[in-house]
């Protein structure tokens, strides 16, 4: 299975502080499908401009990519200024 890594800000504001979650899903609409399953409103909140990195790659375009199950994903949300 995937891992998906978020940010502990994120986290907490989406996903009761949960860090590090399985998923089986193989593309990101079913990755985010998934978590939303799980954590209501999670699609809610990357329905933004939002870059994923795959396996250390960043991609600016997450509804293109794939995602092997021996993946680990990380969502990188936009900076919030202040």
């Amino acid at each position: 299975m995937a891992t998906v890594v978020l940010q502990p800000a994120f986290a907490r504001r989406y996903t009761a502080g949960v860090t590090r979650l399985e998923v089986t899903a193989l593309t990101y609409q079913a990755l985010v499908d998934e978590l939303d399953e799980r954590y209501p409103g999670f699609a809610d909140a990357v329905n933004i401009p939002i870059a994923i990195a795959i396996d250390g790659e960043i991609h600016n375009e997450p509804l293109l990519q794939t995602i092997e199950p021996s993946s680990e994903v990380f969502f990188l949300p936009p900076l919030e200024g202040g």
